[in-house]
């Protein structure tokens, strides 16, 4: 961001979610955020962003034309899923070319003798080995000569590639021969992923895996975020008051992207490393839920982020959000600092089939937002969407405040059609609203165990946290996913269909920087480490800088990579000076219930997370009515199907309820972004924030 940004106050802010139903959008004008959203467009997400920025331009002064947006997206992910990248080349050191096939040999189904590993995203031919070799402690023992420079790159020209990764053994402890090799190719003209830059870290294996995603999809990213681009800076005649800037530093609009660990980066870094936005859009989701349980007062929440397509959980604690530098997506090693985030196939558009075996499945194939689901009307496919349809969870049978009517009949349809399958397969009548439940029971208990997983399964006790619903989906299942793992209490805060973008406008801009060590974690290590840490500092400092971001409104986040020597893989600990050896102890004791205080404590890497502070948007709080809650009038009342039951729920217009509120149960919540349903025996009231609480 440049000093010309910050200075401007009266600039629109804008927060994009590309979802696989819906793209998201929240911005803020003066103290008023705003948000709607637009059908996806997976074809050509940017076809949906420009609409979506079209209509907030349209509604503007032109004066306020300068947008500051931040875009949380599935590009890469999407192209890693589909296997949809480069065609790309990977250059390692003479001998290792298949390390990124081979792997650490674990089986993916361990019972399964037939089990067939994903191909690698470089195939063989593509692989090309140069005769160098830097031993582990610096030492070159091959040096790299201009003749295997030279036949490297003639190899290359002959090999059709559109992307190159470059990942040579023990490069982070010298990096020069990969330097020259970048130097070499520099005339190629394509986009070059080098592995001491990208991640220099020890284990070539995750290294290698790495640099190759973040060169396969470097082409495609870097193609959308410039076509982006242009059409924010460029193509002013689209827009109100359209005139072309006359210079780039007058350009009318600034982008950033959200990475996945949770902070953001400017266009220009996302193109270069495609890598770090994978879980761009989940991350958005939990940085969103983190600042509303801030503003609540909450330390303790699991989020539950149900969308259209997937359900994507974490847990955060009083340390806040977790990071993992040991991701499996799309059955590929991603070892970039990411959101400790799980996520399963169950979304809104989840079909729901009979299988061959008789059992009711429900996903993970989505209906996205092309054909959608049955009740969009382009399609007959049954869905979790067309269940809650089924079972009148949509009191007027529309989204988005009644601009987006839903087709009940031909939601109907494809229940009916769901349930004459289950007939067949149980040899007893089914009826739709039977289907229905049976759909919603299948998914619900889906989520159930990802919950468990990243809660129970880790050592922790739901009943010590908060349950943070949101997506358009999350409050249709929330309550009953709280008492299934005996949450106590679940929290909606406003507007959490569109959470995830209003996370992404919240989030600092953040620079991760590794270093490999390899030091024991004895008293005269200080000194060592400190060298490391300032020198990091240093480069990130200037860097954030660069992007407008002053030493005031910097912060340097300084923590560790340790393990017992002889261990395979590491804990990051916090604490970086004083008795980091009885720290780790601590932290294997809370992780693994037990700690080997005799065993040496080995520190293999050092971590800096740089933040750029951003302005957070300013909302008014409200004021909780005095004395006493006051019983909210409800705004109509339904017949609705609940726990296979016919039962009359209250509804309540979410933008009719003031703070104090008190809500009626059982009862239906509507609002633009998402619907709720809160069962009897629930306890809801709005607090001063307007956010909705169910103690369960």
């Amino acid at each position: 961001m440049s000093n010309h940004r910050q200075k401007k106050l009266n600039s629109i802010r804008v927060g994009v979610d590309t979802g696989g139903t819906f793209t998201d959008f929240v911005y803020q004008v003066k103290d008023e955020l705003r948000i709607f959203k637009v059908a996806s467009t997976p074809d050509d997400p940017a076809r949906a962003i420009t609409e979506g920025l079209k209509q907030i331009a349209a509604g503007s002064d032109a004066k306020l034309l300068d947008f500051e947006i931040v875009h949380g997206t599935t590009v890469g992910t999407n192209a890693l899923l589909q296997r949809k990248g480069a065609r790309t080349a990977l250059i390692t050191t003479a001998g290792f070319e298949d390390v990124i096939e081979i792997g650490r040999q674990a089986r993916p189904e361990l019972y399964n003798l037939n089990a067939i590993k994903p191909p690698p995203l470089v195939p063989s031919e593509l692989r090309f080995g140069v005769k160098e070799r830097v031993a582990a402690n610096g030492e070159v023992l091959e040096s790299l000569s201009d003749i295997s420079i030279n036949e490297l790159a003639a190899r290359l020209r002959d090999s059709g590639c559109e992307s190159i990764a470059v990942s040579l053994l023990f490069s982070f402890v010298d990096p020069r021969h990969e330097m020259a090799i970048a130097r070499a190719l520099e005339s190629f003209g394509m986009p070059l992923s080098i592995s001491h830059q990208v991640l220099p870290e020890y284990r070539e294996y995750e290294r290698t895996a790495t640099v190759c995603v973040n060169a396969y999809l470097q082409p495609l990213m870097g193609s959308y975020l410039t076509k982006l681009s242009e059409l924010f800076s460029d193509d002013r005649a689209s827009l109100p008051g359209g005139q072309r800037p006359k210079s780039k530093a007058q350009s009318p609009s600034f982008l950033r992207v959200m990475q996945s660990s949770g902070g953001s980066i400017s266009a220009e870094a996302a193109a270069q490393e495609p890598v770090r936005t994978i879980l761009s859009g989940p991350a958005g989701g939990v940085v969103g839920a983190l600042h509303a349980a801030r503003v609540a007062g909450i330390a303790n929440i699991i989020t539950f982020d149900m969308g259209g397509t997937s359900t994507d959980v974490a847990l955060c604690d009083r340390e806040g959000m977790r990071l993992t530098n040991e991701s499996i997506v799309a059955g590929v090693p991603v070892a970039v600092p990411m959101m400790d985030i799980h996520t399963v196939g169950a979304g809104g558009g989840s079909i729901a089939r009979v299988d061959e075996g008789g059992s009711l499945r429900v996903g993970p194939e989505s209906a996205g937002a092309d054909p959608g689901p049955a009740s969009y009307g382009r399609s007959l496919l049954p869905t979790v969407t067309d269940a809650h349809v089924v079972l009148r969870h949509f009191p007027g049978t529309a989204l988005l405040g009644g601009e987006f009517k839903l087709d009940a009949a031909r939601a109907r349809a494809a229940l009916e059609s769901l349930a004459r399958g289950m007939s067949r397969a149980s040899g007893r009548k089914v009826s739709s609203v039977e289907a229905a439940r049976g759909v919603l029971d299948v998914v619900t208990t889906n989520m159930e165990r990802a919950l468990r997983h990243i809660s129970v399964e880790r050592g922790h006790d739901p009943r010590e946290f908060n349950l943070i619903p949101f997506g358009g989906a999350g409050g249709l299942h929330a309550v009953e996913l709280a008492r299934a793992l005996r949450i106590p209490r679940v929290l909606l805060p406003p507007s959490p269909g569109a959470l995830s973008a209003l996370g992404v406008l919240t989030a600092d801009v953040v620079k991760e920087q590794t270093r490999t060590v390899m030091i024991e974690a004895s008293a005269g290590v200080q000194h060592e480490l400190e060298k490391v840490f300032r020198e990091m500092e240093k480069q990130a400092s200037a860097t954030l800088r660069r992007e407008g971001f002053p030493t005031s409104k910097q912060r340097h986040e300084r923590s560790l990579a340790a393990r017992y020597k002889g261990q395979s893989f590491e804990l990051q600990i916090k604490q970086t000076s004083g008795n980091i050896a009885a720290a780790f102890h601590r932290a294997h004791l809370a992780r693994y219930g037990y700690a080997q205080e005799k065993n040496v404590v080995e520190i293999v890497s050092a971590r800096l997370r740089s933040i750029g502070v951003v302005r957070s948007p300013r909302v008014s709080k409200g004021a909780v009515l005095p004395h006493r809650q006051a019983s909210a009038k409800p705004h109509d009342s339904a017949d609705i199907y609940f726990e296979g039951k016919r039962i009359r729920a209250a509804v309540y217009r979410r933008e009719e309820l003031r703070p104090g509120s008190r809500l009626r149960v059982p009862c239906v919540v509507t609002e633009y972004s998402a619907t709720t349903i809160i069962p009897k025996d629930a306890r809801a009231v709005l607090d001063g924030h307007l956010n909705l609480i169910i103690d369960v």
